[in-house]
């Protein structure tokens, strides 16, 4: 069985990444990319699916681990009877100035380093590709000749190749190999002072073997780079330390040849243990941006919020009425729905999907994501060119027809598609946004056809999204039903905090929606989403809320909740995307970028409240600062 969600820990390269428990196995890597087909699927299933584990033999005493201080390093430390190891976990980084390696290689390294005493140590190393269900051929091959070795891989020239299709991986160790295409072995003995690396290798399988890397002089190149990296962060004041550690997080699951920022490194990872709302978010979701945006262009990531926004601009190019609500990595809109009978699934939870059929749900409330997020950018500084103006005036043309048609939310809901006052808030966004934008840059564009559309949605918003048997908001037209989004309606603008329409929705939702203090999305047990009902709370939501306590003036409500959402990250600092407070364990993908941003997000937010500075008009977070 795998171990708890909360118990990973994730290393990373900028293309893709891997989940490492705390008992030294790494049960997910998809390989070369984070869509790619997993080599490691223990996550999903059973060791004989994919892992590689590195531990003590004997009993462990104890285990502690952390990231090396502005990295992505991951050290753990087992505690036996006979003495005291490390084993430090990292890939070699995708960044400007990193050594230098072929592009299309991919390095996870390991490092077991003697503390004091001595400890026998065990490897145990079985790849599956395609999700496991392909075993590779391994083969024992001499680095001097590149002939095929007989007998133990036990020399420096030594490499192990497995190779399945067009997968190559490739093991160099100091430590001796023994086993067959099932299992490679190796047991070793580690003293103090003593260091025995490990360097896994993936490469395309027709090309020669990859060069060999010292691991050593490896791990001081990529600390160097990640500390680099993190120490442009211009802070948060108390909660410093979270929000590095969130963007470090974000920066991992940013794919570096693209800027796209995938949802998650995982699929599958249930949002109710057991159940079936089980999805792919190894994906860029375009309701992302705005949030996205923020985070990076207030803690000083110009560079990334660049990429991102071009990621974005490339994505969404071509016919308007075919924009969708996420994309690939590189911008592929093809991401069929399958499901992998072979993998019995999280704990059980079942299907095991690849591919997200709501990539070709209409969803209107992208449209304001968009909008706001290239005018956020425009505001920033990251000055558009005048083929990214015209796209968003194509854009607005088409939402100008559709944005009166039900859609399925921002939920991605499976069931009937309804008038959700979200979307509709959203598509109120894109139009105010794309006033403002013409307005304060003085662009070209129907300002007042667009003036008037907003009007059009926001007395219609407030109209049938508003219940008077309520006294608030609801989660779509004719409904009786609260949901966590219209959490947002004050952070984007549609109406003040102190509004009282909206003083009684975050009531509402406080009555209707609190769990143990917690923010679900929506009753599921109320609403018809297509598919059975139970899930854990939704993490971003509880953000939302702290966002709201702190535009209404209840500081200390929102600083005490801000910890407690602090506290649910795991050892090192990491969150999935929901929480389950009765079984009290982290639940859906792992570690979820849309959770991470929230809370970058939310501490800039409780920063701004704490120095009484006038945050940006329509948003929670301050005013993202003009390029330098």
């Amino acid at each position: 069985m795998p171990s708890k969600i909360e118990d990973y820990a994730l290393i990373g390269d900028c293309e893709t990444a891997a989940l490492v428990s705390r008992n030294g196995s790494v049960d997910w890597l998809c390989w070369p990319r984070f869509d790619s087909g997993a080599c490691f699927a223990a996550l999903l299933g059973t060791p004989d699916h994919g892992r590689w584990r590195i531990a003590p033999q004997g009993g462990v005493r104890r285990v502690h681990r952390r990231y090396l201080p502005g990295t992505l390093v991951l050290e753990t430390v087992f505690e036996t009877d006979t003495g005291v190891v490390s084993l430090t976990d990292l890939m070699t980084l995708r960044l400007p100035g990193t050594s230098a390696r072929r592009d299309d290689t991919s390095d996870l390294i390991r490092i077991v380093r003697g503390i004091s005493g001595t400890v026998t140590m065990r490897m145990d190393l079985t790849l599956r590709f395609d999700y496991g269900a392909s075993v590779p051929w391994v083969s024992r091959v001499s680095e001097a000749t590149g002939t095929t070795a007989d007998g133990p891989c036990d020399t420096p020239n030594c490499v192990l190749r497995a190779v399945a299709g067009p997968n190559m991986t490739t093991l160099r160790t100091p430590a001796p190999i023994r086993g067959e295409n099932l299992s490679t072995v190796a047991d070793f003995v580690v003293a103090e002072s003593e260091a025995v690396p490990f360097v896994l290798t993936h490469s395309p399988s027709h090309l020669p073997l990859p060069e060999s890397i010292d691991a050593l002089e490896a791990q001081v190149d990529i600390e160097a780079r990640w500390r680099a990296w993190s120490d442009r962060c211009q802070g948060a004041g108390e909660w410093t330390e979270a929000v590095t550690r969130s963007l470090i997080t974000l920066k991992a699951l940013t794919y570096h040849r693209t800027g796209g920022v995938v949802a998650a490194p995982t699929t599958s990872l249930p949002e109710q243990l057991g159940g079936v709302r089980n999805w792919d978010y190894r994906y860029c979701w375009l309701r992302d941006a705005t949030l996205t945006l923020l985070a990076l262009m207030n803690a000083g990531y110009y560079n990334e919020a660049r990429a991102w926004r071009e990621w974005l601009e490339r994505a969404i190019a071509g016919s308007p009425s075919q924009v969708q609500i996420m994309y690939g990595i590189a911008g592929e809109r093809r991401l069929g729905e399958w499901t992998v009978p072979w993998l019995p699934g999280y704990e059980g939870a079942q299907p095991v999907r690849v591919g997200n059929a709501a990539a070709m749900q209409l969803q209107l409330d992208v449209y304001g994501e968009l909008m706001d997020a290239l005018y956020i950018a425009r505001k920033g500084g990251l000055d558009g060119d005048e083929a990214s103006w015209q796209l968003q005036v194509a854009l607005m043309t088409h939402l100008e027809g559709v944005w009166q048609s039900p859609d399925r939310g921002i939920w991605e809901v499976r069931g009937p598609s309804r008038h959700f006052t979200y979307s509709k808030v959203m598509a109120w966004v894109a139009f105010d946004r794309a006033v403002k934008t013409i307005e304060q840059f003085n662009l070209a564009g129907p300002v007042e056809r667009w003036r008037g559309v907003r009007e059009r949605i926001h007395a219609e918003v407030c109209t049938h999204g508003y219940n008077a048997r309520r006294g608030c908001f609801v989660q779509s037209y004719g409904s009786d039903e609260m949901d966590a989004a219209l959490l947002m309606l004050p952070l984007v603008g549609f109406l003040p905090a102190a509004d009282p329409r909206i003083q009684a929705t975050v009531r509402a939702v406080e009555e209707d929606l609190l769990v143990d203090g917690l923010v679900r999305r929506y009753r599921t047990e109320a609403v018809a989403d297509g598919l059975p009902q139970g899930e854990g709370v939704f993490l971003a939501c509880s953000f939302w809320y702290v966002d709201n306590l702190a535009l209404q003036g209840r500081h200390d409500e929102a600083r005490a909740l801000f910890a407690r959402l602090l506290a649910l990250r795991n050892d090192v600092g990491l969150l999935a995307e929901e929480y389950d407070p009765r079984a009290g364990r982290l639940v859906g993908n792992f570690p979820q970028a849309f959770s991470h941003i929230a809370l970058v997000n939310s501490a800039l937010t409780l920063c701004a409240a704490a120095d009484h500075v006038s945050q940006r008009a329509g948003h929670a977070s301050p005013t993202p600062k003009p390029v330098k």
